[in-house]
């Protein structure tokens, strides 16, 4: 109990406990410092689905007694918005693919990497430590991301619908499956998609080819089910809506996570080709935990980690060659995403695609 001295000031009596107050202002401070010194350091981590799984997000926690945090998005866009969210949380390391990555290095959003800290680089495949040789990934010699995994993004389809393989992105229009057919929700790789169909370049669309390409999109989606996220909510309609074909953004991820359901599926890559992503790690230039975001890329590029990832989502890792696509199921060509030639403008017309604005009002 508080022992207090009471004295008359101006005919009143005030309560003196100004002898305890450097006593109570040590006990705060030391109870202060050392729930500091208990509260482990935090990782905020953004990244795409089954790229950081709790168990292994365990083993690095107790690996260096500090919490992870992860955030998971469904598209490029949703990526996009949140790690540049100046009112938004702050996180620390980021997965994106090569393009997105080239955007947040010329906005001054990624810090160059200390790759002799990232020793497990060396483990990576020879095409994958030419960083260099990586469009997105360097710049004026400096090194701002590692690459992680890679996909194409093919078709899925049901085998007891289809007498042969689609060989076409014509299929997704195709009214013949309207309302069976899913496609992603993302305003890059629709426009690319779409201007691939039509016979132009994916990531160069001119002036005179932004309305064309638009309506094709219009069209695409008075030809869907839905469009879709998330590889489980991709899923979860294919099986529950009796889905035909879908564009699989995900690729062989998707392949595989459906497949372990037990549907009968089968994948190809169109004969106009697949875009293909090359996802990344890279520590955003606002954290405060660079040392850890550090090793936490080191630690994502650790054998056990990267097969865990190719076992566990069908993708493919840096250090190892993926199986490949059997059974002739590639039938065009594989192409690497780049930039586009206006990402503002896809996303705004995007988003009144989706919206189900008219064709004639493009």
């Amino acid at each position: 109990m508080l022992n207090t001295i009471w004295a008359p000031v101006n005919g009143r009596r005030v309560q003196r406990a100004w002898r305890w107050l450097p006593l109570l202002a040590l006990v705060w401070w030391a109870a202060m410092s050392s729930a500091a010194l208990a509260a482990p350091a935090v990782l905020r981590v953004l990244a795409w689905p089954g790229y950081a799984d709790p168990d292994l997000v365990a083993v690095f926690e107790k690996r260096h007694g500090v919490r992870v945090e992860v955030t998971t998005v469904g598209s490029d866009d949703i990526l996009r918005s949140k790690l540049t969210d100046p009112k938004g949380p702050v996180f620390d390391v980021v997965a994106a693919n090569t393009v997105e990555i080239a955007q947040f290095v010329e906005q001054q959003q990624l810090v160059p990497l200390s790759l002799g800290d990232i020793p497990n680089v060396a483990r990576q495949l020879p095409r994958f430590r030419q960083l260099d040789a990586i469009a997105g990934v360097a710049r004026e010699g400096r090194v701002y991301a590692v690459p992680y995994t890679y996909s194409e993004m093919g078709l899925i389809y049901d085998r007891k619908e289809f007498a042969a393989p689609p060989d076409s992105l014509e299929v997704l229009w195709d009214p013949r499956w309207k309302g069976r057919v899913l496609a992603f929700d993302g305003s890059s790789h629709g426009f690319s998609l779409a201007s691939m169909h039509l016979g132009h370049s994916p990531f160069r669309i001119s002036e005179d080819q932004f309305g064309t390409v638009a309506r094709h999109l219009v069209a695409l989606r008075r030809n869907l089910l839905s469009f879709y996220n998330l590889p489980e909510e991709s899923l979860e309609l294919f099986r529950r809506h009796g889905v035909a074909v879908m564009h699989a953004n995900y690729g062989q991820q998707q392949l595989k996570q459906f497949q372990d359901a037990g549907l009968d599926v089968g994948y190809v890559v169109p004969r106009e080709g697949a875009l293909s992503w090359l996802d990344c790690w890279a520590i955003s230039s606002r954290s405060t935990q660079v040392a850890l975001a550090t090793q936490w890329i080191n630690y994502m590029l650790e054998p056990q980690v990267n097969r865990a990832l190719t076992l566990r989502q069908g993708l493919a890792n840096t250090l190892e060659e993926p199986a490949g696509l059997g059974g002739g199921a590639v039938k065009g060509p594989i192409v690497w995403l780049e930039p586009v030639e206006d990402g503002a403008r896809r996303g705004r017309l995007w988003q009144r695609i989706v919206s189900g604005d008219r064709p004639e009002r493009f």
